[in-house]
């Protein structure tokens, strides 16, 4: 089967397709269509990731296909349209197997290149919103990198479950574009984003920001928060882990939370059949729309790769396995 594959640490420009033997015949074997590309992938090409395969290894954590074998006592069977998680590895290839609990029926409405960008983004916003972040119905969202993977799942699920306004923080109005597309009421650049966020709230400010960026915007991100408000560390795209002074988290009583969803869901057993079943129910009665990908072919995998680490890529970015 062709594959995508990381033979040297040297980055996203230096992976492969190659042709590969089949995965074993283990748990749910998928025929995949298409496979999302994600952030860790890029650390991965690099080593840089805290899980640190030996090369050569396939890429690739979420896929969409068909099913072409299941176990006894699966949720899926033969034939099914699905998506699913290896959790890190082997999905960017043109069969892939899966544990039994990582794969879910995809409704009829969702295609598998979206399929395929619905489960690592949109999984750990439903998470950061629902469980670490408690969005209440009414309340506003900020969402820093809004035109990435992370910020337009942000702005396609936050409405769906209840937030009132988006605010949109991009670097360039080309990306504004893309932020409005997904659905923010409101896009602010990021170079002077805590005025604007005043200006927008009253003074007020917004009760959650969600942020995937890191860098030198957490300090201003604190400052923009409302009373009682939640800044959620989701990642660190930016390159700069930052620190937080936490006499800020006296004045307005606000909180600083992590959105860790991968140790979450490995130390919850049922979690991702939860979280997909809330995220099926917005899908399926259409409150959720399904993302639009940018979609790359198989071939070009390494340009797609590095659309994330350049920061190039707008919204979530997929590859087309089968035609």
């Amino acid at each position: 089967m062709r594959a995508v594959r990381v033979t040297r640490l040297d980055g996203p420009n230096t992976v492969e397709v190659a042709e590969v033997d089949e995965p074993a015949n283990d748990g749910v074997v998928v025929e995949v269509h298409a496979a999302g590309v994600a952030f860790p992938d890029v650390l991965l090409t690099r080593g840089l990731y805290q899980y640190k395969p030996d090369p050569p290894f396939v890429l690739g954590a979420e896929i969409a296909g068909v099913v072409r074998s299941a176990p006894a006592g699966a949720p899926v069977r033969r034939g099914d349209r699905v998506a699913g998680l290896t959790m890190l590895t082997g999905g960017m290839a043109e069969v892939a197997a899966l544990a039994p609990e990582r794969v879910f029926r995809l409704p009829d409405t969702v295609t598998f290149e979206a399929g395929a960008g619905l489960l690592f983004n949109d999984l750990t916003v439903y998470f950061a919103l629902t469980v670490r972040g408690r969005l209440r119905p009414g309340e506003t969202v900020l969402v820093h990198g809004a035109a990435g993977g992370i910020g337009t799942s942000t702005l396609r699920l936050a409405p769906a479950l209840g937030a009132s306004r988006t605010i949109a923080v991009v670097s360039t109005q080309e990306k504004a574009q893309t932020a409005r597309a997904a659905g923010a009421t409101d896009v602010v650049l990021a170079d002077g984003f805590k005025d604007a966020v005043k200006d927008l709230t009253s003074g007020r400010g917004v009760d959650i920001v969600v942020d995937p960026v890191g860098g030198d915007r957490v300090t201003d991100s604190l400052r923009s928060l409302a009373p009682a408000g939640r800044l959620l560390v989701i990642g660190f795209t930016g390159g700069e882990i930052p620190t937080v002074k936490v006499n800020r988290l006296l004045l307005n009583n606000i909180d600083v939370v992590g959105v860790g969803w991968g140790a979450w869901s490995a130390r919850h057993p049922g979690a991702l059949a939860e979280q997909w079943a809330g995220l099926e129910r917005l899908l399926t009665s259409g409150q959720l729309p399904p993302p639009q990908p940018v979609v790359y072919p198989l071939e070009e995998a390494a340009a797609a790769i590095a659309s994330l680490e350049n920061r190039t890529a707008t919204g979530k970015v997929v590859l087309r396995v089968r035609g």
